[in-house]
């Protein structure tokens, strides 16, 4: 409770900079006529749309398995319960650094690019972590890899969302993509507990793992995205 109060003290400094006014465009006619029912028709039947939804059910499905059965991972390497707690929290504090240059990112390249590296580099720290010896280092070293790229999916899915269908229903919109995202994380967490129950280890659900991630960073680049159009600002001569 110390802790999470802490947290919120060194939050608050923070509001000011959040709660600024943003000067955002006016919507356009199409937008200021269509209805939130007609916006998510019109989403579920956007090739687009639905390929972002297969992607985020990708980022689910890895993050439900591994907060639930890292530490019987652990356990079954025959390493310490607090080898588990420390790649834990590794994962929760690089996140914090994976989302942030994930932001950054978004505003500099195509968010589809962002989210296909961000996948596609999950392929290879799985498959490091099964080629190496199961150690504590390697742990914490996967865990670190993998918790860059934790959530760094929400910045360019979001920006994504916004892009195809506008902002005035982002927050539905891409409430829908989180939904998927639920649905994998269900089945990350209950096919993990069946796999330790059949198979007496998760080798099967790593390479589950592989696969969607590999299927997640293709899928995302056929999705439509405008080009980022470079500032020039300062480059003009006076």
């Amino acid at each position: 409770m110390w802790a999470m109060a802490l947290m919120a003290l060194t939050a608050l400094p923070l509001v000011g900079r959040l709660t600024r006014p943003v000067t955002t465009p006016p919507p356009t006619h199409a937008e200021a006529e269509q209805g939130l029912m007609q916006a998510i028709r019109g989403a579920l039947v956007d090739r687009s749309y639905l390929l972002l939804h297969l992607g985020f059910f990708t980022c689910g499905f890895h993050i439900a398995f591994l907060v639930t059965h890292l530490p019987g991972e652990v356990n079954l390497c025959g390493l310490p319960p607090a080898v588990a707690s420390w790649s834990l929290a590794i994962i929760g504090l690089a996140n914090l650094f994976g989302s942030l240059y994930a932001g950054s990112c978004v505003s500099r390249y195509r968010s589809k690019y962002v989210l296909a590296v961000m996948y596609g580099s999950r392929v290879l720290l799985i498959g490091g972590y099964l080629l190496l010896p199961s150690s504590a280092l390697t742990f914490y070293v996967f865990a670190a890899g993998l918790g860059f790229t934790w959530l760094a999916t929400v910045p360019p899915t979001a920006a994504l969302v916004s892009k195809l269908f506008g902002v005035r229903y982002l927050g539905t919109l891409f409430g829908l993509t989180l939904l998927s995202h639920q649905i994998g994380g269900f089945l990350g967490a209950w096919l993990g507990g069946l796999a330790v129950v059949e198979f007496g280890n998760y080798s099967w659900m790593w390479y589950a793992d592989m696969a969607l991630a590999a299927m997640a960073a293709v899928i995302n680049l056929p999705i439509r995205e405008a080009r980022i159009e470079r500032s020039l600002v300062g480059l003009q001569p006076d």
